[in-house]
């Protein structure tokens, strides 16, 4: 099941007082890169992150967003450095020995000296923030490939019809091609009997001109191949994943074939459907680009 490189998924998750959030949305590059941004407090965990993303994702450009709410009352906690106001208290001494001035300094004023009393948060589980997390994260993944694998069955039923659409203008230039050869022949003999008039044309040099120019604008072999070529894509797109360069390579190819019938091409009709088939092809290379 082919899937597009766009996408959009979002997951949340609350647990043990704690909120998670993971907004994830997709577009199209030419390798997987991807952007994470998230609460300072979460950042160890970022190649956990990108490593689980790989279950899910292997080409795109992919942005995730997180967002983390911790509603647990005991978030922080004073913390009290009884070595660093003993320190202060010697130096007020020193200052008062010093100076001859009175040491006024009372417990609230030592307090509000800095670092004596400070809040810092509690320690995590980082296990239990993990599983949180990674819930959350799960859950948008899914939607992300979902919405990705919606849009690839678009995509690939309409790049099908190009194809067969494609198919019936090589089954057209292959018809018109003997046709091409019998007005060439046509033409070729009331050209010689205008000129000769009442002499004898041997049929032999009528028809070995005819071979050179029937060998000149034979597509026989850049039909066969690009026949060939479309089937290809269509069995390609009914593997599962990962076949964006693949696919892109079977177009490239594609084109190379329809270029050189235009260019032996001696006919308008046939001008006009190998144009067509490049128009069609420039099409498909355009959708495969979206296609992980």
């Amino acid at each position: 099941m082919i899937k597009s490189m766009t996408g959009f998924g979002r997951g949340e998750v609350t647990k043990d007082n704690r909120k998670f959030s993971v907004e994830m949305k997709g577009v199209n590059h030419r390798y997987l890169d991807v952007n994470i941004r998230m609460p300072k407090k979460l950042n160890f965990f970022e190649t956990s992150i990108r490593t689980y993303l790989k279950k899910y994702v292997h080409r795109g450009k992919v942005d995730i967003f997180i967002t983390y709410d911790d509603m647990s009352e005991n978030q922080v906690a004073l913390k009290y450095n009884e070595t660093l106001a003993e320190e202060y208290l010697t130096y007020f001494r020193q200052m008062e020995e010093k100076f001859q001035l009175e040491n006024d300094i009372r417990v609230s004023a030592l307090s509000r000296c800095p670092e004596v009393i400070t809040m810092e948060e509690q320690s995590i589980d980082e296990e239990e923030l993990w599983n949180g997390l990674r819930e959350a994260l799960d859950g948008a993944c899914r939607q992300f490939v979902d919405t990705r694998t919606t849009e690839g069955e678009s995509l690939k039923k309409d790049i099908i019809l190009k194809l067969d659409g494609m198919l019936q203008l090589v089954s057209y230039i292959e018809e018109r091609s003997p046709e091409i050869v019998a007005q060439y022949r046509t033409k070729l003999e009331e050209k010689v009997q205008d000129l000769l008039a009442d002499t004898q044309v041997e049929e032999s040099r009528i028809a070995a001109e005819v071979i050179i120019f029937a060998d000149k604008i034979c597509t026989d072999e850049e039909v066969v191949r690009l026949r060939s070529h479309v089937e290809h894509m269509k069995s390609t797109l009914e593997e599962k994943e990962g076949i964006g360069r693949k696919l892109d390579f079977i177009a490239q190819e594609m084109n190379r074939e329809a270029n050189t019938i235009l260019s032996k091409a001696n006919d308008l009709e046939v001008s006009n459907c190998a144009i067509d088939l490049k128009t069609e092809i420039e099409k498909v290379r355009e959708q495969i680009q979206n296609i992980e």
